[in-house]
């Protein structure tokens, strides 16, 4: 009887323990009260040092009709139907890229103030430069 009993005494003190270090971990990993973690955001990456034009430059003269420089009508809002169609399905900084390229090298016909020409092309096709863009 007296070994029954110290094995109830064994039993107990590990079952004792086991409920003390189970608690323990509780205590230290599950955080009732604390604040949720928050995903750490991911960095913003800067737009490549070199932006690729996936399209024919030649072929955006065609824009310089956005600008009204020419082909101007007395009274019609200037279109870039042309312009944006071949700018179609780029990405923001694609067009910028491509644009860029086509007035640096005087595909439009005209020597232009490159921010001013960029920003009126690219919002005329709904885009928008991406921050950290230079044209230049």
């Amino acid at each position: 009887m007296a070994a029954s009993t110290q094995m109830k005494k064994v039993v107990l003190m590990i079952w004792i323990t086991a409920l003390l270090c189970s608690s323990a971990v509780m205590m230290t990993s599950g955080c009732g009260t604390c604040e949720p973690m928050k995903p750490k955001p991911s960095p913003k990456k800067a737009p490549p040092a070199n932006p690729f034009c996936p399209r024919d430059t030649l072929k955006l003269g065609v824009c310089a009709d956005i600008l009204g420089l020419v082909n101007v009508l007395v009274g019609t809002p200037p279109s870039g139907a042309k312009c944006c169609a071949l700018l179609e399905g780029l990405a923001d900084l694609e067009v910028a890229a491509c644009l860029c390229t086509a007035i640096k090298a005087n595909v439009l016909g005209i020597n232009l103030d490159i921010p001013i020409a960029l920003s009126a092309l690219v919002s005329a096709c709904q885009k928008t430069i991406p921050p950290g863009f230079q044209c230049g």
